[in-house]
C-alpha cells in the first residue's frame, strides 16, 4: 500500500455544508448539497469555475441520475424518499418508505446502475443504529427496499457489468460486497465484508469503481481518499485538504478524481471544506449511468 499527499486543486470553493453525490453525466460533474437540498452541476472541470445551480429542493437532497430520454429530468433520493425532479424544479413523488419509519430519517447517497435501476440509502437524523435502509427504484417506478438494520448507507458503487455492488455503513465502518442479478436487480447469496475501518481510520462514505474495476472511497474524519483491489486488499490512500471528503468521481476520460467535501463537523474550516477539489490520478473511470423507465 501506497500513501501520497498529491496537491489537490479547488474547483468550488468552500461554502457547502455537505456537498456529495458527485458524478459525471454526458460532459459534465454534478453534485449535491444535501441539507439545503441544492443540486448543481459544473461544465468545465479543468480549472476553478462557477458552478450553476440546476434546482433548490425544500427538502434534503442526497443524491440524483438523469432520466434516461428526459432532457432535464432527475430521479432523485431527496427528503424521506424517491421522487422524479423536472427540469423546472418540481418534484413527483414515487414513494416517501422513510415516513413510514419510526425515527426521523431522510434519504441519502445514491446512484443508477448499469441496468438501469436507481439505488439509494436512508439513515435517522440522529444515527440511531440499525434506522437506515437500501432502497431500489425498477422501471416501473416502484420503490423496494432491499435492506433494512443499516445505520448510515453510503453508495451504492457497481461494477462495470452490474453483477456486484458496493454498499458502505458509514457509522459501524464497513464495506459490503453483494453480488446482483443484472435481470431482475435481486441480490444472489450472502453479503461480503469487503473491508473493516479500524478506529482512527476515518468512515467510509461515498464510493465509485474504476475502469480497472477498483473501488475508490472517501474516508470520511480521515482527509483521505482509499483505494481497493476488487480481492480487497488497499492498494492506495490520498491525502485531501479537508478531514470531510464525502464523494469520489473519476472522469471517464482524463486522469482526475473529483472529490465533495464538508463543512458540516469541522471546527475550523479551510476553503478546501465544503469543497469541491480535483486531484490527478493515473487511471479513469466511467460516465454515471441513467434510469431507464419502462426497459
Amino acid at each position: 500500500m501506497t500513501s501520497t499527499a498529491v496537491p489537490a486543486a479547488v474547483l468550488v470553493d468552500g461554502g457547502y455544508e455537505l456537498a456529495e453525490g458527485g458524478r459525471w453525466f454526458d460532459d459534465r460533474y454534478v453534485y449535491v448539497d444535501i441539507l439545503s437540498g441544492r443540486l448543481f452541476e459544473l461544465r468545465d472541470g479543468t480549472g476553478p469555475t462557477t458552478p450553476r445551480q440546476l434546482a433548490a429542493l425544500d427538502v434534503p437532497l442526497g443524491a440524483v441520475a438523469p432520466v434516461a430520454d428526459t432532457p432535464g429530468a432527475w430521479i432523485a433520493a431527496a427528503g424521506t424518499g424517491i421522487a422524479l425532479l423536472t427540469a423546472d424544479g418540481a418534484l413527483e413523488w414515487l414513494d416517501r418508505p422513510e415516513d413510514r419509519t419510526p425515527v426521523p430519517s431522510r434519504m441519502n447517497d445514491g446512484v443508477a446502475d448499469p441496468a438501469g435501476r436507481f439505488w439509494a440509502g436512508s439513515m435517522a437524523y440522529d444515527g440511531t443504529p440499525g434506522a437506515g435502509s437500501l432502497y431500489r427504484t425498477d422501471a416501473d417506478g416502484t420503490v423496494v427496499r432491499v435492506l433494512d438494520g443499516l445505520t448510515i448507507v453510503n453508495g451504492p458503487a457497481f461494477t462495470a457489468d452490474g453483477t456486484t455492488m458496493y454498499v458502505a455503513d458509514t457509522a459501524v465502518g464497513t464495506i459490503f460486497r453483494f453480488q446482483v442479478d443484472p435481470a431482475s436487480g435481486d441480490l444472489v447469496g450472502a453479503p461480503e465484508i469487503f473491508a473493516r475501518l479500524r478506529d482512527g481510520e476515518g468512515s467510509p462514505d461515498g464510493m465509485t469503481v474504476d475502469q480497472e474495476g477498483c473501488l475508490w472511497v472517501a474516508m470520511w474524519g480521515a482527509g483521505a481518499v482509499r483505494r481497493y483491489h476488487p480481492d480487497g486488499h488497499l492498494l492506495h490512500t490520498l491525502t485531501v485538504p479537508a478531514p470531510h471528503p464525502t464523494s469520489v468521481c473519476l472522469h471517464p476520460g482524463d486522469n482526475r478524481l473529483y472529490v465533495t467535501t464538508a463543512r458540516y463537523g469541522v471546527t475550523n474550516p479551510t476553503a478546501a471544506s465544503g469543497a469541491v477539489l480535483s486531484v490527478p490520478v493515473p487511471v479513469v473511470g466511467t460516465a454515471a449511468c441513467s434510469w431507464r423507465v419502462g426497459h
